[in-house]
């Protein structure tokens, strides 16, 4: 049975005079945004179950940003809703086995290019996805408990606390880690804390402080505080080490999170050598576009500054260039931007905004996918994708001068389905988009 919004308010009403404290706050910008087909059980189910974050949450962002305005608030809550739906649909996989508490395990499946596959990256992409949906997805909990138990069926060879990069293993590649999956896994760990404690069937506090500690000691450069690409890195190894970073790994607003959530200023050195590195790499290999390329080295044995990766570094051709990993960056710095009201993060998200307006020429469909740090498209033929656009997106947020072109971004990117990367990267840019992605602290 379906009630109207005058029904549901009055019955959350009633559970807050008879049931102090069990709908877990939800808010009433919340409720406003509620829509009259979501069946009151489903919010009834929530309320016991002290659920303190449900979507929608509505985050005000940093002063002198912006979001989409041309669709009212719950049109792009509901856009986030069908968005969800479709990326569960897809790459939400149950496997075999149990938690301990006998609920399933799920997976996050690399999609129609290898649906047998599940990458780190992807699992720790659905961990944080499913913390912020809870409040639409009643089976938000079971779901992010079964995705966690399934990473820790996986651990790296190297440090157990971490996850192995990809499953199936593969030994020929190595069954050890890569840092941004954990660096969401722990994430997604303090969100699940912030939204339900730790009374559940995971101790989400205890998890998240494990799997943090194994990133700080596993992956972060002893000296130079930059994120290493995976527990396989020696410090001081070659071709390999603390100063050779991919730049979709520095995650500004992740870091302060495990800052606040630790207490270790350790986490705060890593912000300033990751924003350190970003700001050069823009005033001295990219000034008139601010892209990053996927991978860094450093300069010389001797000179650990920057510079792009040469061809074939770790993956392919376009290391050098802003491609399939840089592509995340302008969402990743905007985050924190947005969240933190950073001053170096968002002078860093609006160089990347300010070019990608003027190169399209304000046409979103003109964006491609890739380019040379000078700006030139990687490829003539590389058409629109929104993995590349929706985090162009999320830079526009720190740019009141392209209100105009965010929206557009916004529409161009809004119903589009691609396939794992771009649909998980899309989703999570659009939860932020909404005013929907927030800080677990």
């Amino acid at each position: 049975m379906k009630h109207s919004f005058t029904t549901l308010g009055l019955l959350l009403a009633v559970s807050f005079i008879w049931f102090p404290g069990m709908i877990g706050g939800i808010s009433a910008s919340a409720l406003a945004a509620t829509p009259a087909t979501v069946p009151i059980t489903t919010y009834l189910l929530f309320s016991g179950s002290e659920l303190r974050h449900p979507f929608p949450q509505h985050v005000q962002y940093a002063p002198d940003t912006i979001r989409p305005n041309h669709r009212s608030q719950i049109q792009q809550d509901n856009d986030v809703r069908a968005a969800y739906d479709r990326w569960k649909a897809h790459y939400l996989v149950t496997v075999s086995g149990s938690t301990p508490s006998g609920g399933a395990l799920y997976r996050v499946s690399y999609g129609s290019l290898d649906p047998s596959r599940t990458v780190s990256e992807g699992q720790g992409y659905g961990m944080v996805i499913v913390a912020l949906m809870a409040g639409h997805d009643p089976d938000a909990q079971s779901i992010f408990d079964g995705l966690w138990y399934f990473s820790r069926n996986y651990s790296s060879s190297i440090d157990s606390r971490l996850m192995t990069w990809q499953i199936p293993e593969d030994l020929a590649s190595g069954a050890d880690s890569a840092f941004d999956g954990d660096a969401d896994i722990a994430y997604g760990l303090l969100l699940a804390y912030a939204q339900w404690g730790s009374h559940g069937n995971v101790n989400y506090a205890a998890a998240a402080n494990v799997v943090i500690t194994a990133i700080k000691e596993s992956t972060i450069g002893p000296e130079s505080y930059l994120p290493m690409l995976g527990d396989w890195v020696s410090s001081s190894d070659e071709p390999y080490n603390q100063y050779t970073s991919r730049s979709s790994d520095f995650m500004p607003a992740h870091f302060r999170a495990f800052a606040e959530f630790s207490g270790d200023e350790t986490w705060m050195q890593v912000v300033s050598a990751v924003q350190d590195a970003i700001g050069s790499m823009q005033s001295i290999h990219s000034p008139d576009t601010g892209l990053l390329p996927d991978f860094m080295v450093p300069v010389s044995a001797t000179d650990h500054s920057l510079k792009p990766a040469p061809p074939h570094f770790l993956e392919g051709p376009h290391d050098g260039d802003y491609d399939y990993n840089a592509g995340r960056d302008p969402w990743r710095i905007a985050t924190d931007a947005l969240l933190n009201n950073n001053a170096d993060s968002l002078k860093q998200a609006r160089r990347m905004a300010d070019w990608i307006v003027k190169t399209s020429g304000g046409n979103p469909s003109a964006i491609k996918s890739g380019y040379t740090l000078n700006g030139t498209p990687t490829n003539p033929d590389n058409d629109f994708t929104t993995f590349f656009a929706a985090p162009f997106g999320a830079a526009l947020m720190t740019t009141p001068g392209h209100q105009q072109f965010l929206n557009d971004v916004y529409d161009a990117v809004v119903d589009v389905q691609e396939d794992y990367y771009e649909d998980s990267v899309t989703l999570l840019c659009l939860l932020l988009m909404t005013g929907n992605y927030w800080n677990p602290n």
